[in-house]
């Protein structure tokens, strides 16, 4: 399972309805349409018409207003750049920008590219096929080192505010609102750039594009964010269960490929803002929270969003999407959705999809920074995966549901009408495969439920919710609930991770390339197609949550339970979006410490009695029907 992979897959996958033409949320840019003299436009399309041999690329550091390392100098940021050779005869253009830590650690990507510098100090070879791609078509790509990573000054601060403040001012500098330097101490103004620009990336590149969004930055017309956190406590803790320990100054760490000493008082100010001793929320986790204030925040977001998630990524768990989704959506943000089922992955891998991957975000570019009118809003909104090789289109996400609820009984039962009775369990550490394996089985560790098998599929689209009345005898307990689809199906092997064979996260490296944009002999535009890695399984887990007892009313201020009263205890488990076929049953386990997703939680222990009567899973679904033949015998 994941435990056996995490800080190795962490720190590698972390490198790595209504269609909306004019929203006044949205940029004044969207509508217009007339591309600048020399960019040629066809079928709603920039076109190759620049050299990509003949760029000019150049290196430059941005003055920021942050001091991460507290060595009483403001950082300076690198900066990356890449545009048309034209713009130094008066071409404007917008520009395309990524802001990551991965340069010089783990690189980006499935092959994990780095970029690298020619003798004078000037980058030859970009990450990635975005510079490949979109310079022949009239953009300038920036490429941005995240402070303290790369060439940039100052030290990680894992989503904190210095980290943000990089990608911020490089941005500030293409408006003329910030200060860059050349090599030799002279200052530079981006006077070749219309000062539109768009952020993509993935990981900790998304979330630098969520964040930064989150400021509200003039010239920030549109981010797609892939894989990209909003919560860094919610990326590390869930309802006060802890995934993480120590995870901000071990990261900070891997990220950063100083000399040690450089960064250690920063990186013991994050283990001390963590505190993971009890896993609550404070003011250390609250400036990493893009989703409310005074952190940059999503009511903040003037961009439109183009976001991608995998709903089976569990490095970056697909509520961190979700939560910034629907802010977005209540507030009329135009945006787009691709949701994949592999696991912590970029579209551009994705089987079957990198082209039309290309071509999507190409046309979304198009339409935002240049202002086209291409009918890319007039599409659905959502691109889903269905299957191992089925995609659908819909309206919007999540899609429209009911929510019904589910009740558990003491035969073991999970149906429509309350039952009542009660069951129990011990809160030990046990593995999903011990959790889930044969639910007809008493195990002391959990409790099963399960419905008749289903007379029609259902469709599970949203964020289900567990609600238990509950009795302990100590004070606390982790609680796990597993929402489970029993029945023999071929499933996205997406926890298999072979790296010696080139598989993880549900895909596998071939040897085949297909290229993306013009090449040089240091920078070329081809990449590795992959394949979807299946396997044939008895069960699926379809969503997860977890909850640590005495956090049940906040996060921030724990109140431990009195033994042997009985409390109401709430909480949500993960999103997802996924059709349970006829014939297969739904089961609902709960049980104590997760060992796979809880790794660094010890099992209390406790005796955890569930008054069934008084206990529900609520889950949201499109149609009823396969849930309303459920009956117990």
């Amino acid at each position: 399972m994941l435990t056996s992979r995490w800080r190795g897959a962490v720190i590698a996958a972390l490198a790595i309805s209504t269609s909306l033409t004019a929203l006044p949320a949205g940029p004044a840019s969207a509508r217009t349409s007339a591309a600048p003299a020399g960019v040629q436009v066809a079928g709603g399309r920039t076109q190759p018409v620049f050299s990509y041999r003949d760029a000019v690329r150049e290196h430059l550091m941005v003055q920021t207003p942050v001091d991460s390392d507290r060595d009483g100098h403001k950082d300076r940021v690198a900066v990356d750049i890449i545009r048309p050779e034209e713009t130094q005869r008066g071409l404007k253009v917008p520009v395309i920008m990524s802001a990551t830590p991965y340069n010089d650690t783990v690189g980006r990507g499935f092959e994990l590219e780095r970029k690298t510098y020619d003798a004078q100090g000037a980058p030859v070879k970009f990450p990635l096929f975005y510079d490949n791609y979109f310079v022949p078509r009239g953009y300038a790509v920036v490429d941005v080192d995240m402070t303290g990573t790369g060439r940039s000054e100052g030290c990680p601060t894992v989503g904190g505010t210095s980290d943000v403040a990089a990608a911020k001012a490089a941005i500030d500098w293409l408006g003329g609102r910030a200060t860059a330097y050349a090599a030799d101490g002279s200052e530079v103004e981006a006077s070749w750039t219309t000062g539109k620009v768009g952020m993509i990336g993935h990981s900790y590149e998304g979330t630098l594009a969520n964040a930064v969004a989150g400021t509200g930055v003039e010239g920030l017309e549109t981010i797609v964010p892939i894989s990209g956190v909003s919560s860094w406590y919610e990326f590390a803790r869930s309802n006060g269960a802890k995934h993480w320990n120590g995870f901000a100054s071990w990261l900070a760490s891997a990220l950063d490929s100083d000399p040690p000493q450089k960064c250690q008082a920063v990186r013991n100010r994050l283990q001390a803002g963590e505190d993971d001793a009890t896993g609550n929320y404070n003011a250390h986790w609250h400036e990493r929270n893009y989703l409310a204030p005074p952190a940059p925040e999503v009511t903040k977001v003037r961009a439109s969003v183009f976001a991608v998630h995998d709903t089976n990524d569990y490095n970056v768990r697909i509520d961190q999407f979700a939560n910034w989704w629907a802010p977005l959506a209540r507030r009329h943000v135009p945006r787009k959705l691709w949701l994949g089922a592999y696991g912590h992955t970029d579209p551009f891998d994705w089987p079957g999809r990198r082209a039309r991957w290309v071509s999507t975000v190409h046309r979304w570019f198009d339409h935002w920074l240049y202002g086209i009118r291409n009918g890319i809003m007039d599409e659905p909104r959502v691109d889903l995966q269905t299957g191992p090789a089925t995609w659908t289109t819909q309206a919007d996400w999540p899609a429209g549901t009911s929510s019904v609820p589910l009740r558990p009984g003491p035969d073991g039962s999970l149906a429509l009408s309350p039952a009542g009775g009660t069951g129990t369990f011990t809160d030990t550490k046990l593995s999903e495969a011990d959790l889930t394996a044969d639910p007809s089985a008493s195990r002391p560790g959990r409790l099963a439920f399960l419905t008749p098998p289903l007379r029609a599929g259902v469709r599970l689209s949203g964020t289900p919710t567990v609600d238990l009345r509950v009795r302990l005898d100590k004070p606390t307990s982790n609680l796990t609930a597993l929402l489970v689809d029993y029945g023999e199906e071929e499933r996205i092997d997406w926890n298999r991770n072979e790296p010696e064979h080139g598989i993880h996260d549900g895909l596998r490296g071939l040897d085949e390339e297909s290229c993306h944009g013009e090449s040089t002999a240091q920078d070329d535009a081809c990449y590795r197609k992959t394949a979807t890695v299946t396997a044939r399984e008895p069960s699926e887990v379809i969503s997860r949550g977890w909850m640590d007892a005495q956090n049940r009313h906040s996060v921030t201020t724990p109140e431990p339970l009195i033994p042997g009263r009985s409390y109401r205890i709430t909480f949500r488990t993960l999103p997802d979006d996924y059709e349970i076929k006829p014939g297969h049953r739904l089961g609902l386990v709960l049980g104590g410490t997760d060992a796979d997703f809880l790794y660094f939680e010890g099992a209390t222990g406790a005796t955890v009695t569930v008054d069934l009567g008084g206990s529900r899973v609520t889950v949201p679904v499109t149609a009823t029907e396969g849930l309303r033949t459920t009956r117990r015998p």
